[in-house]
């Protein structure tokens, strides 16, 4: 029983190994990479380096408008100091 069972798994780790392998080997099948692959690299990571600076300048400017307005606002209402 005992021999039985470990030559059970060690038939499931074969299998297992040797579908993994075949999966890999045939991964390479549905890849394809062509000249303009490095330039879709290239143009994801850009955007995703300069969205965020983009998203900050943004919302930097937006801050510093209603600062803006809020400071104008305030000396619209202050009173006249007699």
């Amino acid at each position: 029983m005992y021999s039985l069972s470990i030559k059970s798994g060690l038939m499931l780790m074969a299998m297992l190994v040797s579908t993994s392998v075949h999966a890999a080997v045939d991964s390479y099948r549905f890849t394809h990479v062509t000249i303009a692959t490095p330039w879709y690299i290239f143009i994801f990571l850009m955007m995703a380096v300069f969205v965020p600076f983009v998203l900050m300048a943004v919302l930097s400017w937006r801050v510093a408008m209603k600062k803006s307005s809020s400071q104008a606002s305030d000396v619209a209402h202050k009173p006249i100091a007699e």
